[in-house]
């Protein structure tokens, strides 16, 4: 006897097992799509995306100084102000010391790497010739690098324009964050219905208390970095040690690779001026510093703050450089910080308060 024809649809003729797998094989794919669309359109509008992210990460971290001065009688738009000067001549300081640092070391390095690469030469034997030969190329390349830039100063004004211009939209942005953030939740209410309004908020939140925290230890531990790795360089008598100490400041704010990119520049000037023995003494100095870093005060103050795991830091940071270059590296943990927060409101999670995280 035959059987009777099968008129289901093709799909419930599948396995539940099957039909699950091509249910989330589908939400998956849909998810990436959508994902990229988003990191296409950020990308493609970065001279307002960037800005605007760097405006949020100011403001987060100056969040606080607004209300101080709010409460010794200044008006919001008084203290935003006069937040916004100190911000910029302090993030002017430090720019100034690390250009006058670094134009007056790049010749320095650039003559003692051959010198060092003679050393090696005749302690390593047939490696030390090998690395003495790229050293000396690394003389070359460097004097072509500083070449490169002073021919290049004309056509880099483009991006220096470009650079400006985000400066100046950043520090407004910064202005208007600090003035008028406290109105935000009004302005989403006016706009969304109740409990819509209500998790929007709870989103935003939750994700400018997570780029706050990045943000606040980060600089803790970038202060407590640099300060150190300065005082070693001024022991040793490294030159230009403030402006090495303001690079190290700076590089904190990219997890792993900023560490070792300044310290690396802080041995290569202590080689320069002092040699080998100098260079090594740096060496020293900075691997002390970034083990104090890794097993204290990540512990102590990042873990208080970001609930990043190491891994997904090393990703973020990885695809923000791939994505955006170096600012993509900056932006990468605030940003997935922000997102994990969102994700916990979404999904009903207990999150850390902010008298918690302080």
């Amino acid at each position: 006897m035959e059987r009777p024809p099968d008129r289901r649809p093709p799909y419930l003729m599948l396995p539940p097992a099957v039909r699950r797998a091509a249910a989330w094989s589908a939400a998956v794919i849909l998810l990436i799509a959508v994902a990229s669309l988003v990191v296409f359109a950020l990308v493609e509008l970065r001279a307002a995306t960037v800005p605007f992210v760097l405006a949020l990460l100011g403001a987060s971290l100056l969040q606080p100084v607004v209300p101080w001065l709010v409460g010794r009688g200044l008006s919001r738009g008084l203290a935003a102000g006069l937040t916004c000067t100190v911000l910029v001549v302090a993030v002017g300081a430090v720019i100034a010391l690390l250009v006058n640092s670094l134009v007056h070391s790049a010749p320095q390095i650039a003559e003692a790497l051959p010198a060092a690469g003679r050393r090696l030469e005749e302690w390593l034997g047939p490696l030390g010739k090998k690395i003495q030969h790229a050293l000396a190329n690394a003389r070359g390349e460097t004097n072509s690098f500083v070449s490169t830039l002073t021919n290049g100063v004309l056509s880099g004004l483009g991006l220096l324009t470009q650079v400006i211009t985000g400066g100046v939209l950043a520090l407004a942005l910064v202005f208007f964050f600090l003035r008028d953030g406290h109105r935000t939740g009004d302005a989403i209410r006016s706009y969304l219905p109740g409990r819509g309004a209500d998790t929007v908020i709870a989103c935003a939140e939750r994700a400018f208390d997570a780029m706050a925290g990045f943000m606040r230890g980060t600089t803790l531990i970038a202060l407590i970095d640099s300060a150190f790795i300065t005082i070693g360089l001024l022991a040793l008598g490294v030159p230009g040690a403030p402006g090495l100490g303001a690079l190290v400041f700076m590089g904190a704010y990219i997890p792993f690779v900023g560490a070792f990119l300044s310290g690396a520049v802080a041995v290569l000037v202590a080689l320069a001026d002092g040699g080998l023995g100098t260079a090594l003494w740096a060496l020293g100095v900075v691997l002390a510093v970034q083990m104090i870093e890794g097993n204290i005060l990540q512990p102590v103050i990042q873990s208080r703050t970001v609930e990043l795991h190491p891994a997904t830091i090393m990703v973020a940071v990885v695809a923000g450089s791939g994505i955006a270059g170096i600012i993509g590296a900056l932006l990468a943990v605030p940003v997935c910080a922000a997102a994990a927060g969102v994700v916990s409101v979404l999904r009903g999670l207990p999150g850390r308060t902010a008298e918690a995280a302080e």
